[in-house]
C-alpha cells in the first residue's frame, strides 16, 4: 500500500485527516526502520508494507467503535506501537496509554512519541496483569492487536475496562478462540456486542474485530498470575 492508497482508505474509514498525520506516519516508517536495525522491532520493514500491516491495519479498529466518542485508551502489548501510537496520531481526542514489558521497545516509544510531539500518549514499561492489577476500571477502551490467546487477554484487559466499556482486540482468524473462551467471557462479566470480519486490502488476509462489552464489575481475583492463565489456558485447548 503506497502513501497515496494510504491516504485514501484511511479517509474511507470516515477518520477526520490532515496533512500533518500522514507527515507523522512517514517520520514513524523512518524510525522504525532505523531502530530495527539496533532492536527486533519487526519484521514488516518494507515502507508499502509498513502503510498496510501496522498503519493501516491499526486504523482499522474505527470499523468497529467510533474513537471520537470516547476518552481514553489503552492498549497492551504494543510492540512497535500498534495500535496505540498510531490512534494517538488520528485521534487527538483520546489519551493513550501504551503498555510495554520490553525495556527496549519502550525506548523506541518514547522517541517516536518525542519526535512526533504525541502529548496525548503515556508509555508505560510493565507487564499487562502488573499494571491492570493496580489501574482498575480506570479506561473506556482496551485494546491489543495480536497478542495471545482471546481468553488470555480478556483476563489481562477487563478489570482495567469501565463498567459499559470496551476491549475491542484486533484478531486474525478467531472461531477456536472464541469457542474456547466462552467460559470466560460469562465468568468474567462481559459480553460480544459485535464481531466486524473483512479482509485486509491488496493482501486480502482475514481480520476480525471483536467488540466487547463490560456489563459487571470485575472480581478482584482478576487477573491472576501469568502462569495460572496459561496453565488454565491449556487445559481449555486440549
Amino acid at each position: 500500500m503506497n502513501d497515496k492508497e494510504l491516504k485514501e482508505k484511511v479517509k474511507d474509514l470516515q477518520i477526520i485527516v490532515d496533512e500533518e498525520m500522514f507527515t507523522k506516519l512517514k517520520k514513524y516508517a523512518e524510525l522504525l526502520k532505523i531502530w530495527n536495525e539496533k532492536f527486533n522491532l519487526t519484521r514488516i520493514i518494507e515502507k508499502n508494507d509498513i502503510n498496510l500491516k501496522h498503519f493501516y491495519d491499526s486504523l482499522c479498529i474505527q470499523k468497529a467503535i467510533n474513537l471520537y466518542e470516547y476518552n481514553n485508551l489503552v492498549d497492551f502489548g504494543t510492540g512497535a506501537g500498534f495500535p496505540g501510537m498510531v490512534l494517538a496520531i488520528f485521534f487527538k481526542n483520546l489519551k493513550v496509554d501504551l503498555i510495554e514489558a520490553n525495556t527496549k521497545k519502550c525506548l523506541f516509544l518514547n522517541e517516536i512519541k518525542e519526535n512526533l510531539q504525541l502529548e496525548n500518549v503515556n508509555i508505560i514499561n510493565k507487564r499487562a496483569e502488573d499494571y491492570s492489577k493496580e489501574n482498575r476500571e480506570k479506561y473506556d477502551i482496551a485494546t491489543c492487536r495480536a497478542v495471545s490467546h482471546l481468553s488470555t487477554i480478556i483476563e489481562l484487559s477487563v478489570p482495567m475496562i469501565k463498567i459499559n466499556g470496551f476491549f475491542v482486540p484486533l484478531k486474525g482468524e478467531i472461531k477456536d478462540e472464541i469457542e474456547e473462551s466462552k467460559s470466560k467471557i460469562k465468568e468474567i462479566g462481559i459480553k460480544i456486542e459485535k464481531i466486524i470480519n473483512y479482509k485486509l486490502p491488496i493482501e486480502n488476509s482475514t481480520r476480525n474485530i471483536i467488540i466487547l462489552k463490560k456489563i459487571t464489575k470485575t472480581d478482584h481475583k482478576y487477573p491472576r498470575e501469568y502462569n495460572k492463565i496459561i496453565k488454565d489456558l491449556k487445559n481449555v485447548k486440549k
